[in-house]
């Protein structure tokens, strides 16, 4: 399997690192993260970077959020498998991101087991229980 290009995308810069705090432990599975602040930024990084194949997303964000985000990602042919798995606080959104798009849904805080198991199951087609 190759490893994963992430792109991260949430406006909590301790939520990003975090993540990438939690990743780190996995270069067996990731081999870079980008990040974003915003859905916005994140659309032009997707946009110069086609070797991304996993995107984490947040849902509430300023300029462009999560679901404006998935809006325009996912109307693009290109982006069509890349996974995007929502990370959010707010279990609300959950049908509404999944209906524009999203793959999955993880609700903060995030757990290392969690997180691990979700991408591997969207990226390899292993969900371990």
């Amino acid at each position: 399997m190759n490893r994963l290009n992430v792109l991260l995308v949430d406006d909590d810069t301790i939520n990003r690192k975090l993540i990438i705090a939690l990743l780190a432990h996995h270069k067996d599975l990731v081999q870079s993260i980008t990040e974003a602040s915003n859905g916005a930024e994140a659309l032009e990084i997707a946009e110069k970077n086609p070797s991304i194949n996993l995107v984490l997303l947040d849902i509430i964000m300023p300029i462009l959020d999560g679901k404006g985000f998935l809006k325009s990602f996912r109307s693009q042919k290109k982006n069509s498998s890349t996974p995007v798995i929502v990370l959010t606080t707010d279990d609300s959104q959950k049908n509404e991101a999944l209906n524009h798009g999203a793959d999955d849904i993880l609700i903060k805080p995030i757990k290392e087991e969690e997180l691990l198991k979700h991408i591997k199951y969207w990226t390899q087609g292993e969900l371990k229980e």
